[in-house]
């Protein structure tokens, strides 16, 4: 299993990057442009040397290096003509002494004991002499790629090949394209492992026998006529035909279907989940001790999503499994202490979190746990029209801007949920805040409750302190207290009928969401209670 992957300077990475990956299941979350699929491409290519479904060799470009590297190395190079070129540099650190052919102190770590393996995209020393005349010679604009070369070894400073290596991975990318020169490259995979050699061999003469059956046909035979008297672009004879000289053309011509529908006609979630199934009962993946799997949420519902995680868990057992992902559903359902947050090129892991609290996310997996891991900041609200009023006092703060605007998500979750969602801000450092009810007791339900974060910096608990004021109705109406009618207007109701504060506080609390929607949405300016206002402040601290 790998133990740490180490790259340099490719793609998004710019210098030094490490990982530590769990033995079992690692989930990798971030915002865009963390580096989630840049991992799980280097580390597919560590081990395959094989890049986007081509060799490395065949597709080296200088977009593979990080671009502030190439500005800072073009920049230097033409302002003083000295810049070493840049390199790419993937190590992969396997369990010790379990591959001894691959141990030893050729590693950036300089570990003697290092088990594992290092692919290198460098400047090659044997074009030094044709560098440098091209350094003098003209200002450089772009790395000069056909100068490098790949340098793919063992820890023990052994060359290797794909053959040669054995840990093996497959990387499973559902949103990828499954076409093949217009045939399914999934059906040929089902062929390949489970036809036997006569199966094949009868399939071949079937096909051979349709081919020749088109070349026979009448029809055909005086379309071919007609061109040959019409079309005259060769000496040659030109005529329609079908493909003979490809051994396995067969393949190339087959198409799945579903239902008497073909395979690329039907719906991209039916086609995620057949994709990732077929990829993981492959020879090749189940031979595989690392899978690696892409946004595997891709177009599912989330009972679909459901099904294909159970597959992942049931098919994948005592494999080393790397997921990126940004669905809040599968990290929760195969469970947060595996889960690995990048931001910054730095690494948290939750593996620290309380087994209540990893057993209460899995279970209850609808939860939007990375809403809060991914954003700025985070409030915590009980339920919708806390929410709605939330949103609506910091846009009357910032002149009508969001909240989200400023990457601080309003987060509805129930009260029981708020101190399982701070456990996750304890150890990530997450500032986040607590807006809620007292429920007529402010020492039971909010000093004694949230007593153990006091201490915490990240966190911060708002509730207003009143014990006869419950909950946000009250609280709200005392607020605008001054000018009840308004109050009613805004939130659609007669201040005849209702003139005095307990009747439209009493209507407010059957109608929760409906006045805070009303609140949302109007344009009159209204006050909001003390602690909400604190709230907002605290945002833009």
């Amino acid at each position: 299993m790998i133990k740490k992957i180490k790259i340099e300077n490719f793609k998004c990475f710019k210098g030094e990057f490490q990982l530590e990956l769990n033995e079992g299941l690692n989930i990798i979350v971030g915002n865009n442009e963390a580096g989630k699929s840049t991992i799980i491409e280097a580390i597919h290519l560590a081990l395959t040397g094989i890049l986007n479904g081509k060799y490395l060799k065949n597709t080296l470009t200088q977009y593979l290096f990080n671009n502030e590297i190439i500005d800072e190395y073009i920049a230097n190079l033409n302002n003083n003509g000295k810049s070493d070129p840049p390199h790419i540099l993937i190590e992969l650190y396997f369990d010790n002494e379990s591959i001894p052919t691959f141990m030893g102190s050729s590693n950036s770590s300089r570990d003697m004991n290092g088990c594992g393996l290092a692919l290198k995209i460098e400047f090659d020393e044997e074009y030094k002499e044709e560098y440098e005349i091209l350094v003098k010679s003209d200002t450089i604009k772009t790395l000069p790629i056909e100068y490098y070369s790949i340098k793919w070894s063992t820890f023990a400073r052994k060359d290797i090949t794909t053959k040669s290596i054995p840990v093996k991975s497959a990387l499973i990318d559902s949103s990828s394209c499954g076409s093949q020169n217009g045939s399914d490259i999934y059906l040929s995979r089902i062929v390949r492992q489970y036809l036997d050699a006569e199966e094949i061999v009868q399939i071949s003469q079937a096909h051979r026998n349709m081919k020749e059956y088109f070349m026979d046909d009448p029809t055909i035979q005086k379309i071919n006529e007609k061109i040959k008297d019409n079309i005259n672009i060769s000496e040659k004879t030109v005529e329609l035909s079908v493909e003979h000289s490809s051994k396995n053309s067969w393949e190339n011509s087959l198409m799945a279907h579903l239902d008497d529908v073909p395979f690329h006609y039907v719906g991209k979630g039916e086609q995620c989940i057949i994709k990732t199934k077929l990829a993981l009962l492959n020879k090749k993946t189940k031979d595989a001790p690392v899978i690696l799997l892409e946004e595997p949420e891709n177009h599912l519902t989330h009972t679909k999503l459901n099904q294909l995680i159970n597959d992942i868990k049931n098919d994948c057992q005592e494999k080393q499994i790397i997921i990126s992902t940004h669905s809040s559903f599968v990290a929760n359902k195969l469970g947060l202490d595996h889960l690995i947050l990048l931001n910054n090129q730095n690494q948290i892991k939750l593996n620290d979190l309380e087994k209540s609290t990893k057993q209460f996310f899995e279970k209850i997996s609808g939860y939007d746990t990375l809403r809060m891991i991914l954003c700025k900041k985070a409030i915590l609200v009980e339920g919708d029209s806390d929410e709605l009023v939330v949103q609506k006092a910091y846009m009357d703060a910032k002149e009508g801007k969001l909240p989200i605007e400023d990457e601080i998500d309003v987060i509805s979750v129930r009260s029981l949920a708020f101190k399982r969602f701070l456990e996750i801000a304890k150890i990530i450092n997450q500032p986040v805040a607590v807006i809620t009810d007292n429920d007529g007791d402010y020492e039971t339900k909010i000093t004694n409750k949230y007593k153990k974060y006091e201490s915490i910096g990240c966190i911060s608990i708002f509730a207003d302190e009143r014990n006869a004021l419950r909950t946000l109705e009250p609280q709200f109406v005392e607020a605008n207290n001054t000018d009840l009618s308004a109050l009613c207007t805004t939130i659609g109701i007669n201040n005849i009928d209702y003139d005095t504060e307990e009747k439209i506080t009493e209507y407010m609390s059957k109608n929760k969401t409906k006045w805070a929607l009303c609140v949302f949405e109007s344009n009159n300016k209204l006050n909001y209670p003390k602690y909400i206002m604190d709230a907002v402040k605290w945002c833009n601290e």
